[in-house]
């Protein structure tokens, strides 16, 4: 397959996705997200570029970057091979870690690069695991509220284009990170969307958590796991067959809660 080129941005900022090989996981504990930041920090030292959001998910990273002319294809080659590195090595593997290559997409105003921030503090959320991005432990969200823990973190930047006192910014940063919108980038969302079963798990079990659901229930309750199943079906790409498994029911139960959802 051919790629295409990819797209400058004349101010020198990306919103970036980084993402496992095979859809797995690239972090599979608090210190492998540790460490990723840390080799972010460590490519700062010898390249001046900055971060104005940050977001680390299991299996992908979103990253808000201002590279400050430097070349985005090194800095971002750099850290991913740097992690790559210790991953393979932290947990006696081989082979790749990340997807080849990262996908990039240039952020030209002030609106799109506060939306952009908004959408990265805001992807826990979206994926069901957190309930607001405060909840959130691995965003730059929180480091808006307290001293940033890495000097790459620009957050007077973005702050500064919210309003010129600090107090006012961060009620206004607050305000509108919460107020979500429809706004899409790049196919962020369609490349993101749950498909395999190691997925699904992990996107079943946090929705059970955020509505107070045990997963011994869908058995005993019928409308709940119609439920469930609907809500499967509507916001991921799993087949039948996995939702089947994932429930721990038949195949032939989640096909009636379609056709009854269709109303076949």
């Amino acid at each position: 397959m051919t790629r295409h080129s990819r797209e400058l941005s004349r101010t020198g900022v990306y919103h970036i996705m980084l993402r496992g090989n095979e859809r797995k996981n690239i972090y599979l504990d608090d210190e492998d997200k540790q460490r990723f930041l840390e080799d972010i920090e460590h490519k700062h030292k010898d390249k001046d570029f900055s971060i104005y959001a940050y977001c680390l998910m299991d299996n992908h990273a979103y990253l808000l970057i201002n590279t400050k002319n430097q070349d985005l294809a090194s800095i971002m080659k750099s850290i991913a091979v740097r992690y790559a590195t210790y991953y393979n090595w932290k947990h006696s593997r081989v082979g790749h870690v990340f997807q080849d290559r990262f996908k990039s997409e240039p952020i030209e105003d002030d609106q799109y690069l506060l939306a952009a921030v908004r959408y990265i503090h805001n992807n826990p959320v979206k994926a069901m695991m957190v309930k607001k991005p405060a909840d959130y432990k691995w965003s730059s969200y929180l480091d808006y509220f307290r001293p940033p823990q890495y000097i790459l973190l620009d957050i007077g930047f973005v702050l500064g284009m919210i309003a010129d006192d600090r107090k006012s910014a961060l009620r206004e940063f607050e305000r509108f990170s919460l107020d979500l919108d429809d706004a899409c980038f790049i196919d962020y969302d369609n490349e993101t969307f749950i498909r395999t079963a190691d997925e699904g798990r992990e996107y079943l079990l946090n929705y059970l958590r955020t509505q107070g659901w045990k997963i011994d229930q869908i058995k005993q309750d019928k409308q709940l796991r119609t439920e469930i199943i609907n809500h499967l079906r509507t916001n991921t790409r799993l087949s039948q067959r996995i939702i089947a498994k994932l429930l721990g029911v038949d195949k032939s139960v989640v096909e009636k809660v379609r056709q009854i959802k269709n109303g076949q």
